[in-house]
């Protein structure tokens, strides 16, 4: 690796945080998947190969600014972790920046709605997934796979692209706040409206990478056959961001693979895309 510090490879006054309307916080974790860590610096090295215009919203979104924070070096427990990821998002927030968090480790995106949450009161979250997320929370120690469970706990949240799940979760699904992949597969993006229009005016994004179908993203802990593809992906995120205003994301469950770098860039792409829709919206 190139050992990237920056994501993409723009200009340097389009980096300075004070004229950045976007921060992206990279935070290395590891839970129980060997090689999560190197998730944001694979995301940044890879993004260094972008084309800084985006010819589908007409638009080059760096030139609002983009600042890349250094690591957060998350501490070892995950609620510790949490906590850290808390109080640098909500400065952040508060700032006005829209956060861009990348991670392998879901375990930021609770830390990340807590401090959104401390800016926006009426806020929603949009959750691009393969999986629920919606175990039964230890207090003691917070895991990826209750996750959502926390969430929805501070704010309403809408699950798209759901394709696996335990039993013990069904019981804790809101029928009109969830598509299954599946639904999508069949009606098309039609499915995902009445969902979609639930959210709140703010709406904050977390976006699994597993979400996508293994063929196109394979570096992924658990690569769930029936994913959904880049334009089924761009065009719900576009709607949400033509009707919406979505505040932050996180970019999260790439797990990288020696030798296949086309997911790390894809990944990469797909953050400047959503925020090239945010932007030019």
């Amino acid at each position: 690796m190139t050992n990237t510090l920056q994501f993409a490879n723009i200009p340097a006054k389009y980096r300075e945080y004070n004229h950045s309307k976007i921060v992206i916080l990279p935070v290395p974790y590891n839970t129980a998947a060997q090689g999560e860590d190197l998730a944001p610096q694979a995301i940044l090295d890879a993004s260094s190969a972008l084309f800084l215009y985006d010819h589908e919203t007409d638009s080059e979104v760096y030139l609002h600014g983009i600042c890349t924070l250094p690591p957060l070096q998350g501490p070892e427990g995950s609620t510790d972790l949490v906590t850290a990821v808390q109080q640098q998002a909500a400065t952040l927030f508060r700032d006005e920046k829209t956060v861009v968090g990348i991670s392998g480790s879901r375990m930021i995106t609770l830390g990340l709605v807590q401090g959104a949450l401390d800016r926006y009161r009426s806020l929603s979250v949009l959750q691009l997934d393969a999986h629920a997320n919606l175990m039964a929370s230890d207090k003691l120690e917070l895991t990826p796979v209750s996750v959502m469970t926390e969430v929805n706990k501070l704010c309403p949240s809408v699950q798209i692209g759901i394709r696996g799940m335990e039993k013990s979760e069904r019981s804790h699904i809101d029928p009109d706040r969830l598509v299954f992949a599946r639904d999508l597969f069949r009606h098309g993006i039609n499915a995902a409206n009445d969902a979609l229009d639930i959210l709140s005016d703010r709406v904050y994004i977390t976006l699994n990478l597993n979400v996508f179908d293994p063929s196109s993203m394979p570096s992924v802990s658990k690569p769930e056959p029936g994913g959904i593809d880049w334009y089924m992906l761009t065009r719900l995120i576009g709607q949400v961001a033509l009707e919406k205003k979505i505040v932050g994301m996180d970019i999260v469950g790439l797990h990288p693979r020696a030798g296949n770098t086309a997911p790390d860039y894809l990944a990469a792409k797909l953050i400047y895309r959503i925020l090239s829709m945010i932007f030019s919206r």
